[in-house]
């Protein structure tokens, strides 16, 4: 089965919307990208929709969310310059340049830069690794930025990261959690923020929930941070972050 031969967009047929939570920029204040995460129509949580995500229907929903989470984003962003983070299934393409059509379709036809489209794969999803370089390297290649989600958690780690520095690395939400009372947590992120500044690679550390978690970051100099404490997932918005609750 390949791209070319299947037709985009069709055969999932299950309507859903998108939430958006902010990456914020601590420093400056500013949203650095705002990411899109499923959800249904009303606002249920994604496993109402990904529960009805089959081998069948992968690549059509993948397709569906990437062009549903730069709709609404066009739709939203108004004048904001902050980027669009967008989770794709590796596993849902064949090709990277035939299935990436209807991305470049769709951020044509509402004008949205690619330059501000991130695309954002869990670390923690098997795949073949030859087929995820080709997919990342096709798109930074075409101008998107790339990112590895959760990482730490997954399967490929440091030996995916040795063969291709995405833009972003994010580092999974366990390793953040509660790394103001564990000093292993805190010697991990160090050594980790330390490579990724090494290999080029913006850092982004999610899960923030307390106000010591981001204390302690900040003081490790981390500067773009996602969680509860910065801003929940808002439906079919893009709400400012909660900046005074993280003071």
């Amino acid at each position: 089965m390949t791209c070319a031969g299947c037709r985009d967009g069709e055969g999932f047929e299950l309507p859903f919307s998108m939430a958006f939570q902010p990456i914020v920029d601590v420093g400056s204040g500013e949203v650095f990208a705002y990411e899109a995460l499923v959800r249904g129509i009303n606002g249920e949580g994604a496993g109402t929709v990904l529960s009805a995500v089959t081998d069948a229907n992968r690549y059509a929903f993948d397709q569906r969310c990437r062009q549903k989470a730069i709709e609404l984003a066009a739709s939203l962003r108004q004048d904001s310059q902050a980027g669009l983070s967008i989770n794709f299934m590796p596993n849902a393409v064949y090709e990277p340049r035939a299935c990436i059509r209807v991305t470049l379709a769709t951020a044509s036809r509402v004008a949205f830069p690619l330059n501000r489209i991130i695309f954002e794969f869990t670390e923690s999803e098997k795949v073949d690794t030859n087929h995820l370089l080709n997919i990342l390297r096709t798109y930074k290649g075409m101008g998107f930025r790339t990112a590895i989600d959760d990482f730490g958690a997954g399967h490929s780690g440091l030996n995916l990261l040795a063969k291709f520095q995405p833009d972003i690395v994010k580092l999974d939400m366990d390793l953040i959690r509660g790394i103001d009372t564990e000093h292993a947590k805190r010697v991990a992120v160090k050594h980790t923020l330390a490579m990724l500044a090494d290999l080029g690679v913006t850092a982004v550390c999610e899960g923030i929930e307390t106000a010591p978690e981001m204390s302690v970051l900040r003081d490790m100099g981390v500067t773009l941070m996602q969680g509860y404490l910065l801003g929940r997932p808002a439906f079919e918005a893009f709400s400012p972050p909660v900046l005074d609750a993280a003071a």
